[in-house]
């Protein structure tokens, strides 16, 4: 029997999408820890197990939190207050959990897997001073596996959004959600989430509803259902096929002109995000000279820089991505 939802034209009308940092960051870790090669992932999944040894004792917390499979706990995934909120004001969110809740939702996880682990015992038994600890782990681990990647998942992620509020313009919100995925449908007043094994407390929505387009959440739906949030849908955001697409861009010598041939060649290297010694055994620069060019990258904002540990990776920001568009 599917679950149903119902809602009131209230509910609907408060209908929105968000992005969310902390819907990649749960499905991203478990996709790393099952050790699999992944049809779509398996570029950015190559790239990052090798520098998960960074994370220390960060990586047996969260592991912990993210089984293989099964539930994760709710108060990780709090009810974006916006569109777009960054990754410090979800974790903000996570500190300001009240104990009794990140208690309840750990105590369904130990029902659901058959115990804590120690990490979580302790987060039990004191959150107020292990939830400062849990957000700087997923903190250290979204600099090291997300934020190098994020204006490239970032675009893939609103580039759905706006598709999917055309779709809304155009045709109306049932299209929308009965065009979302193959275990949502909606009819009448009621939206039906086929496939999810844990019956709601009620059946009443209220609200509203969040929609959450995710490169990372797929080929399922991941719902979040807890009165008196709105219920939140986790859904595979359309286009994250080809989000590890990464040709070489052709542009490097037009750009040479005006930013320099090093730098240049930095750019185009930086498809994939990459350390400072990567970037020398590839372009035969030396390791100082690197350093320096994405120095003066990096202050005309074209490069970001993400430390976790002793790894520094460097990503093209977004306004480096339409300089090279026209190449691409």
């Amino acid at each position: 029997m599917p679950t149903e939802l119902l809602f009131t034209a209230g509910d609907l009308a408060r209908m929105r999408f968000a992005v969310s940092p902390m819907w990649e960051v749960g499905p991203s870790l478990r996709l790393l820890r099952s050790g699999l090669p992944h049809a779509v992932h398996r570029p950015w999944a190559e790239q990052v197990r090798p520098r998960l040894a960074a994370l220390g004792p960060a990586y047996g917390l969260l592991a912990e939190l993210v089984p293989p499979t099964g539930y994760v706990p709710d108060f990780i995934n709090p009810a974006p207050p916006g569109p777009a909120p960054t990754l410090a004001e979800e974790l903000a969110a996570i500190r300001a959990t009240p104990a009794e809740r990140v208690r309840r939702d750990l105590d369904r996880l130990a029902e659901e897997q058959g115990r804590l682990g120690p990490r979580l015992r302790a987060l039990h038994a004191d959150p107020r001073a292990g939830l400062p600890r849990l957000t700087g782990a997923i903190g250290t681990y979204w600099e090291l596996a997300l934020a190098p990647y994020w204006a490239r998942i970032r675009a893939v992620l609103d580039a759905e959004v706006l598709r999917r509020a055309r779709q809304a313009a155009e045709y109306g919100a049932a299209r929308v959600l009965n065009d979302l995925h193959a275990e949502l449908c909606w009819s009448e007043d009621t939206l039906r989430l086929l496939h999810r094994a844990r019956p709601l407390p009620g059946r009443k929505a209220g609200a509203g509803l969040l929609l959450i387009p995710s490169a990372f959440t797929g080929p399922g739906l991941f719902t979040r259902l807890t009165p008196a949030d709105p219920p939140q849908v986790a859904y595979p955001a359309r286009g994250t096929g080809g989000l590890w697409e990464t040709a070489r861009t052709p542009g490097a010598e037009a750009l040479a002109a005006v930013l320099g041939r090093s730098r240049a060649l930095l750019l185009a290297e930086l498809a994939d995000p990459a350390s400072t010694t990567e970037l020398a055994r590839r372009t035969g620069l030396s390791p100082s000279a690197v350093s320096q060019y994405l120095t003066a990258l990096r202050d005309a904002h074209l490069v970001s820089a993400h430390r976790a540990g002793r790894w520094v990776l460097y990503a093209r920001t977004a306004s480096a991505e339409a300089l090279l568009a026209p190449f691409g």
